[in-house]
């Protein structure tokens, strides 16, 4: 099977959000699924979320249409001012979630990080029960040819950023205290961005891959030091969320609704004692800071995981109750 031939689409899910029959109703659900996730727990991303609206039923869709996708995740975001400096909370453990879903679909992924959060990575894999899946860690400064390359002769063809901090208008990747973390932060926005792939970029705060796609003013205007931090790199697809996290869940429901053939493996995903062993196992040997607390505790930007579980027991019931149908 050719490259062309292994990415064509299935049927694509006939209809427009207009439409009647099994294709309306699916969007619908999706929509509340969106609707679960566009939470604002404080960072002024209402009017984000209005713009990147429908973009879970669009990235879903699009990916869900692939026969056979190969994907490519990028993630890691760094906290220098964590105690211990170390990888985010958000982001690996939500990759990790994807990729179990993904390999237990039969779909290869690889993943790919700073240096200083491929330890982090590794364990959520681990954990998550993708030991198979390999890393390509990159330094700060290093050229990403590489990785580009090993992508595509691997086949990549989708790419999913999640939680993944991108350059702003200054070309400087900054945190949400509008820190620039340049010298902590490998330039896989290049790697997102090389045009070999489609993109799916997930992101809560402004400041990541993806939130390109967002005209400028919206995040400038509205983002706590927007803009400063805002992203100028876009994505072909925006899920925009509360947590990036919670993006994770969305993606693996929504696409459980899409491809019946995927099912069972993307609920395996939206399993809640396997989100906490990962947010555990990677405090305990990440290790790992929430970025916004900046502490080594089982916690993601700030809320403990029974407010996780609430999010993710709230998107699986559109996913699976009779009665959200």
């Amino acid at each position: 099977m050719t490259e062309r031939e292994r990415s064509r689409p299935l049927d694509p899910f006939p209809g427009s959000p207009h439409a009647h029959g099994p294709a309306s109703g699916t969007r619908t659900r999706i929509d509340r699924i969106e609707a679960v996730i566009h939470r604002d727990v404080g960072r002024g991303m209402a009017p984000v979320f209005q713009a990147a609206r429908g973009g879970l039923w669009r990235a879903a869709r699009a990916l869900a249409a692939a026969e056979a996708p190969r994907i490519g995740l990028i993630t890691g975001f760094f906290v220098p001012g964590g105690d211990p400096p170390a990888a985010e909370t958000d982001g690996p453990a939500g990759a990790a979630l994807l990729v179990r879903g993904f390999a237990g679909a039969g779909v290869r992924c690889r993943l790919a990080t700073d240096a200083a959060c491929e330890s982090a990575c590794r364990v959520a894999l681990d954990q998550a029960g993708a030991e198979a899946t390999p890393i390509d860690a990159v330094a700060p400064e290093e050229p990403v040819d590489a990785v580009i390359e090993r992508w595509r002769q691997d086949g990549i063809d989708w790419v999913i950023a999640i939680e993944r901090c991108g350059p702003g208008a200054d070309g400087r990747p900054r945190n949400m205290r509008g820190t620039d973390i340049s010298a902590h932060t490998a330039p896989l926005d290049r790697l997102f961005s090389a045009a070999l792939w489609q993109t799916i970029a997930i992101g809560d705060g402004g400041n990541e891959l993806g939130m390109g796609s967002v005209p400028r003013p919206v995040i400038a205007d509205n983002v706590p030091v927007g803009e400063a931090i805002g992203c100028v790199v876009p994505a072909d697809h925006l899920i925009a969320a509360g947590v990036s996290h919670w993006g994770a869940y969305a993606v693996l429901a929504a696409l459980a609704l899409l491809r019946p053939d995927w099912a069972a493996a993307m609920l395996a995903g939206l399993d809640p004692d396997l989100d906490s062993a990962v947010i555990d196992a990677m405090v305990r040997d990440g290790p790992v800071v929430d970025g916004v607390t900046l502490r080594r505790e089982q916690t993601i930007d700030a809320m403990d995981m029974a407010v996780h579980r609430e999010v993710m027991a709230a998107v699986r019931s559109v996913c699976v109750s009779p009665n959200n149908r």
